[in-house]
């Protein structure tokens, strides 16, 4: 099976990021709605009455704007994710029509080096509030695992290093177009 083009492997990729794309933005649309009904039922606090998990009752008064924030954190992490797959359909996009080197891949594989990398932050980030702010709140088994990522790390730098090649692979064709 071919890799470029029209019916090639890129056109199924594409079309299973197409998927992916809509996924994450139903994904913030419920973030957004789960954020809407954490608030409202912080308002009415007698609604979750009786209820609690793993021995927390989930009627304290922090347990509610935790939860919003737990879920923003989410949506924010899910919105880096929209970025990196925007940018890998459109890359796909210039695939099937047969043009891998096209000037704009280099920018679009640095912006997804760069989403990478602020994801990764954004995990630091959120990780520290998460400890800090359950600090005592919440059972140490329910405290996610944190620590840095080699394998993270390690795909921006070859993302950044195929945005690279990539500039060069459009610089290079654009000098071939121009010779006689």
């Amino acid at each position: 099976m071919r890799t470029l083009g029209p019916g090639s492997v890129s056109s199924l990729l594409k079309i299973v990021l197409d998927v992916i794309h809509v996924v994450l933005w139903l994904a913030v649309c419920g973030a957004i709605i789960a954020i809407v009904a954490i608030l409202l039922l912080s308002v009415r606090p007698a609604l979750l009455a009786g209820v609690a998990f793993d021995g927390m009752s989930l009627t304290s008064p922090w347990v509610a704007p935790v939860a919003a924030a737990v879920v923003l954190g989410g949506g924010v992490y899910v919105a880096g994710a929209i970025i990196i797959v925007e940018r890998l359909r459109r890359i796909f996009q210039t695939l099937i029509g047969g043009d891998p080197f096209h000037p704009d891949n280099a920018r679009r594989l640095r912006v997804i080096g760069v989403a990478l990398a602020s994801l990764e932050v954004w995990r630091y980030f959120a990780g520290a509030l998460i400890h800090l702010a359950a600090r005592g709140h919440v059972p140490a088994r329910l405290m996610s695992g944190g620590g840095v990522s080699l394998t993270a790390w390690f795909a921006v730098l070859a993302i950044v290093v195929l945005a690279e090649v990539f500039r060069e692979g459009a610089r290079l064709r654009g000098e071939a177009e121009l010779t006689i």
